[in-house]
């Protein structure tokens, strides 16, 4: 077991501050989402994880049910909760229509997005980033979390535009409430 992972085993950031339980992002869980690439609970496949884990970056199909009526936009959120950190890692961010219903393999390519997706930072850059662990830390789990908007993500007046925001940031500009909401989580360790 390589010394970084055994030293950090027992550090993990944890669900306390995943953008599924932020108050503002509260909301029924009446999204159901899904993939022909992941499974809840399940690994991920060498193609959707990060070159350095000997990937390719290429971020996974994700589909999901209609969102309610009066949603405006869809913001999908993946994180590694186990990341030895006191926050989890953002690993993409992105806008979506909602009438998409679905993005295909790639579309969260930070240099060209599939139709209808406005991708955002994360906290290692623009575009989906796949898991890519410290070697010997344990398994991580990375959420796909999509919440249905009744308004669109816009910044505070005087703020950076949405494009430029953290995802801390982006999550703070959320307007509430939550029309539903939705989540899948995988698992890669090295």
């Amino acid at each position: 077991m390589p010394l970084l992972g055994r030293l950090l085993k027992n550090r993990r950031a944890g669900e306390a501050h995943t953008a599924w339980l932020l108050p503002r992002l509260q909301g029924p869980d009446e999204l159901v989402l899904s993939s022909r690439h992941l499974t809840e609970g399940g690994p991920f496949p060498l193609e959707h994880r990060a070159r350095s884990a000997g990937g390719e970056d290429l971020s996974p199909h994700l589909a999901w049910s209609a969102p309610p009526s009066g949603t405006a936009q869809l913001l999908l959120v993946v994180e590694d909760i186990d990341v030895p950190t006191p926050k989890p890692a953002v690993h993409c961010t992105a806008l979506i229509d909602p009438a998409a219903g679905q993005l295909e393999a790639g579309a969260l390519s930070g240099r060209a997005p599939g139709a209808g997706v406005r991708v955002l930072r994360s906290t290692i850059g623009r575009g989906y980033h796949g898991p890519a662990p410290i070697k010997g830390h344990g398994p991580h789990r990375y959420t796909f979390q999509l919440f249905a908007l009744p308004s669109p993500v816009e910044a505070a007046p005087g703020a950076a535009p949405v494009d430029r925001l953290r995802p801390r940031a982006l999550l703070a500009a959320v307007e509430g409430p939550v029309l539903a909401r939705g989540r899948l989580t995988a698992v890669h360790e090295r």
